[in-house]
């Protein structure tokens, strides 16, 4: 996955930092203690290097219309353009209304659509990753049932064959929590 929603790692390691520095003090300055040529791991992963992990739950999810047949045989094609401007890449589908906006790279108008309408989750036809806009998150496709049935259809639709899924016994056992929890 990319970085959330347009953050740069350097907010992400400062929002980090602050954890840190919250939960007991136990920040540490960059470099100190690692001997000379030694690299901190935890620079390399997380949010340090960009990289964000989904959450698992959303309080969100019941915004979703039921996942039917007929609301599953509403997503439109991952090369649609935007509704609005009509821009052919970087676009999201709207999972509550199924319309398709470009990101807040191009015109953000997917972005707008949220802020005018309230309609907080999308999928990327980029990369198929599922964002909610009000709890300024990526969602785990695999481990929230609720989204697989668009994600499936909209990997069919650009891919041709159906996705890899994790069973979510085994997220459950792995994790030690369900995945569709509704955890804040």
């Amino acid at each position: 996955m990319s970085s959330a929603g347009g953050e740069d790692a350097s907010s992400s390691r400062k929002g980090k930092e602050r954890e840190e520095d919250g939960a007991g003090g136990s920040r540490r300055e960059e470099g100190a203690g690692l001997a000379e040529g030694e690299v901190d791991l935890g620079d390399l992963y997380g949010a340090a290097a960009g990289w964000v992990e989904a959450r698992t739950s959303c309080p969100h999810l019941g915004t979703l219309p039921p996942a039917g047949a007929v609301d599953v045989t509403r997503v439109p094609p991952p090369d649609s353009p935007c509704c609005r401007c009509h821009h052919p890449a970087e676009n999201w589908l709207c999972l509550i209304c199924k319309d398709v906006l470009c990101s807040r790279f191009i015109n953000k108008h997917m972005l707008c659509h949220y802020q005018e309408i309230g309609h907080c989750l999308a999928l990327s036809f980029s990369d198929l990753s599922v964002w909610c806009f009000a709890c300024d998150s990526y969602l785990d496709v695999q481990a929230i049932a609720e989204l697989r049935p668009v994600y499936e259809v909209a990997h069919l639709l650009k891919f041709g064959e159906r996705p890899p899924f994790r069973s979510l016994e085994v997220l459950d056992l792995s994790s030690g929590e369900n995945g569709s929890s509704s955890r804040a």
